[in-house]
């Protein structure tokens, strides 16, 4: 059995756990298991802790140029390894080699440039007040704790280690057990490109080490990627010691496509809204309703060319739907197909992928890319989040219809329109009541714009200037230039 216990990264280098306890980490594309990773002890979560400490004393203390400056150089490699990282990205989640190779690596690098640049801008302001006067300065939180997701790990880390580093703080990040390999990688890198010992620090483990971070009154910010019910719990702990919080969660986001739309493209939004990364994006339009008067036209494009794509070897450069993240995520996909196919009509796919060429496949965790028709608003598939390869189309006569229907979910991560009015576009979006809205595209999320939710998909945006915010607190210094106006005599 392979053992790997040194997956924790702080202090500058690889370290081991010392909990003499292990998480299965298997490749989704055969079932077959990677090694077993040591999960972090509560020693070595203070360890990492006194080391972000340690390393927040020194890279807080430098120049916004100067800490620019490393970023830059560390989204720089990033990009000379991409292939290599991507391979890994990979085999720890089992999404298309396609897919890694243009975007999970490169928008991570995308972000810490980004925030290599924004670095030498933070700044507060100067308030005149007739002869006295003030000036407010942004000053970093400390350490900071990031939690990721396993859908896309390394360009989480990457979201939220830029502006955290950009700004002064220092990060603890801890994996998503189901994807841990990357992150470490990613410190290295950080290191390589001459981050000081400290500022960013690797923990791996389940909920008890997520539970450590979100606990503990020595950092100041917890970023969390992940389920609406895991983000109430790192609410809740977090209130304790009133840590800053950003939660970006789930989402079961609506999609319309107006009758004048062109077809094709709205067609292909829908597909990317759907089984891009199988279907595992938060953000993804798995409500997709289509104007009445052009619904037989959609189903019938949608399904001819959902037909050619190719499911199958995650590392075969020809795959567009690779395999589900774990034997179970992919049990519960199939549970949710098995529930729509009594409440809705199965127009296409619909069952686990065992086509494989390929023998050592077959243990793997596909499910064809699904489309279910749906009249019922109260279905459990358009109700409640899947995160897998399945769509639901629903029909639609009127503007105001569809938007109400929209906005009745408990949801607000995202919505899109597809539509040639874009004074109609910009009417309907002004009404939805999502954090991220598309017009006439989905699933686009350059780093120069904010991306976050509504309701209860959390709060807090990644990207964008408007995250220097969150990673930085105001100070206010009012300078007295004058005697004092006192009533004391």
């Amino acid at each position: 059995m392979n053992k790997d216990s040194r997956q924790l990264f702080y202090e500058g280098k690889r370290q081991h756990s010392t909990s003499e306890r292990y998480f299965a980490n298997t490749n989704p594309s055969n079932g077959q298991l990677i090694s077993e990773i040591g999960q972090a002890s509560a020693t070595d979560v203070e360890k990492a802790i006194a080391s972000a400490q340690n390393g927040f004393k020194i890279w807080s203390k430098m120049t916004g140029t100067e800490r620019g400056r490393i970023l830059k150089k560390a989204a720089d490699i990033l990009r000379e390894r991409n292939d290599e990282l991507a391979k890994i990205e990979v085999m720890d989640t089992g999404k298309p080699i396609s897919e890694a190779i243009e975007v999970d690596i490169i928008s991570g690098a995308d972000a810490i440039e980004y925030y290599a640049g924004v670095a030498p801008t933070i700044k507060g302001d100067y308030h005149d007040l007739g002869g006295s006067f003030a000036y407010t300065r942004r000053e970093p939180l400390g350490v900071v704790a990031g939690i990721g997701a396993w859908n896309y790990p390394i360009q989480i880390a990457c979201w939220k280690s830029a502006p955290a580093l950009a700004c002064g703080n220092s990060m603890i990040f801890k994996p998503a057990e189901l994807s841990p390999l990357s992150a470490v990688f990613l410190a290295e890198i950080y290191k390589e490109a001459g981050l000081p010992d400290g500022v960013f620090n690797i923990v791996q483990g389940d909920e008890e080490v997520g539970k450590m971070l979100t606990a503990h009154p020595a950092i100041k910010k917890v970023s969390l990627t992940g389920e609406v019910g895991t983000g109430k719990k790192v609410m809740a702990a977090a209130a304790e010691t009133l840590k800053h919080v950003t939660l970006e969660l789930g989402g079961k986001s609506p999609l319309i496509i107006c009758e004048d739309a062109d077809l094709e493209e709205a067609v292909q939004g829908a597909m990317l809204a759907n089984f891009y990364t199988q279907g595992e994006i938060c953000s993804n339009g798995t409500r997709v309703y289509v104007e009445e008067s052009i619904k037989d036209q959609f189903l019938e494009r949608l399904i001819e060319k959902t037909k050619r794509l190719i499911t199958g070897d995650p590392m075969d450069m020809g795959t567009h739907i690779g395999a589900l993240i774990s034997q179970e995520h992919m049990e519960k996909v199939l549970g949710y197909i098995e529930q729509g196919k009594k409440e809705a009509s199965l127009v296409y796919g619909g069952e686990r992928f065992q086509g494989h060429k390929n023998a050592d496949l077959h243990s793997g965790y596909y499910v064809e890319p699904t489309i279910f028709y749906a009249e019922n608003e109260e279905a459990i598939i358009v109700k409640e989040e899947i995160f897998g390869p399945v769509m639901t189309v629903l029909p639609f006569k009127t503007e105001d219809e569809v938007l109400q229907k929209a906005n009745d979910t408990v949801y607000g991560l995202a919505a899109g329109v597809f539509t040639k009015d874009l004074k109609k576009a910009h009417r309907m979006v002004n009404q939805l009541e999502a954090g991220m809205c598309w017009i006439n595209n989905y699933n686009i999320t350059p780093v120069e714009i904010p991306f976050g939710p509504y309701k209860q998909s959390g709060f807090g945006k990644e990207n964008g200037l408007t995250t220097i915010e969150a990673y930085t607190q105001l100070k206010t210094v009012y300078v007295e230039m004058n005697k004092i106006d006192s009533p004391y005599g």
